[in-house]
């Protein structure tokens, strides 16, 4: 009795996934110009938000030749006749080059769901904390508990074991918001309606950012000195391994920045292209050869998109941890012993 309802249940879910996701890659392919499925369409970032079949417009705020124009939509834009809409991109109709593009899009909008669910977060477990709950008693309920369980791992185990003891406290706050923003947008594509933030190049980039300019802020003197002197080192040297050195500070932050967006698109895009294969032998060989590669299709996606889930708090530790490594590599005081070395000789 209890397989059967499990069973059911298993049932249940994946028609409430794999229907709407199904339901949208076929909508999308009605606009890609008659191909089964379009891809790109799917994994770039849009003006607009479509949930639970609601096509929601996002506002476009666009500044060109210093006047800003505000639209409620693309559509507004366009009916305005200020702005044309040419392969998807929206242009200003007396072509001139757009300034700034300030518009909402869908990967902003889940961008600041996960930043607000962070803070949210934090400041209710921290208001239990400070009434005594969870500090005095135990904490209570599943959902403390395994907020007390990720903040002491990321404490514990990647900032004090990456970052100097006396200095590693400070940068908890910030580690412990990267790993929980992060893995709540990695695991926001996993809806049937969501977007994959940090599959947008731009979003892991700011995140990278805020990792060199803590980096380098409290970097210490020693890390400078090894950046532009290399104490003990003869000044031919110097000329060498200073711009390696300079070029450096910027590739750590390139490399946080490529690893994430690029582990975040290709699990995206290979699911995409999977459920892709449904409607193309749809189309190629009918509907009978379309709902027989669903046989395939959907148990292998079932796989992926658990093996996604882990990937994505994956890649939430890692950027996590190369962030603290970069930081405790930089505010580490190293030793120096060129007296002792000098006397010795």
């Amino acid at each position: 009795m209890i397989q059967a309802f499990r069973r059911i249940a298993l049932t249940a879910l994946l028609l409430l996934i794999y229907v709407p996701v199904s339901q949208a890659a076929q909508d999308e392919s009605s606009d890609s110009g008659g191909a089964p499925i379009d891809v790109v369409g799917k994994v770039q970032d849009h003006n607009s938000l479509d949930v639970a079949g609601l096509h929601i417009p996002l506002p476009r705020i666009i500044l060109v030749d210093g006047q800003w124009y505000f639209y409620g939509s693309t559509e507004g834009a366009v009916a305005s006749g200020n702005f044309v809409e040419e392969n998807g991109a929206l242009v200003p109709a007396d072509g001139s080059p757009i300034t700034i593009d300030m518009s909402i899009t869908s990967h902003l909008v889940f961008f600041w769901l996960a930043i607000v669910l962070t803070l949210w977060l934090t400041i209710s477990m921290a208001r239990k904390y400070k009434k005594g709950v969870g500090r005095k008693t135990e904490p209570r309920g599943w959902f403390q508990n395994l907020f007390e369980i990720t903040f002491v791992f990321v404490r514990d185990e990647i900032a004090r074991d990456n970052i100097p003891d006396k200095k590693y406290k400070k940068f908890v706050p910030y580690l412990f918001a990267v790993f929980v923003g992060i893995t709540f947008m990695n695991l926001f594509g996993l809806l049937p309606w969501g977007a994959t933030a940090t599959a947008d190049i731009t979003v892991t980039a700011i995140l990278a950012l805020f990792t060199f300019i803590i980096t380098q802020w409290n970097g210490s003197k020693d890390h400078w000195e090894h950046v532009f002197m290399f104490p003990g080192v003869p000044p031919l040297m110097r000329v060498i391994l200073t711009p390696i050195e300079i070029i450096g500070l910027f590739t750590k932050p390139l490399a946080l920045a490529v690893r994430l967006f690029a582990n975040m698109l290709s699990g995206k895009i290979m699911i995409i292209c999977i459920l892709g294969l449904i409607f193309i032998f749809a189309e190629i060989f009918g509907n009978p050869a379309g709902i027989g590669m669903s046989l395939f299709a959907v148990p292998l996606t079932v796989a992926l998109y658990v093996l996604k889930a882990f990937v994505g708090i994956l890649q939430a530790y890692i950027f996590t941890l190369l962030s603290a490594v970069f930081i405790g590599m930089a505010a580490e005081e190293h030793e120096h012993h060129e007296e002792g070395i000098e006397a010795h000789a």
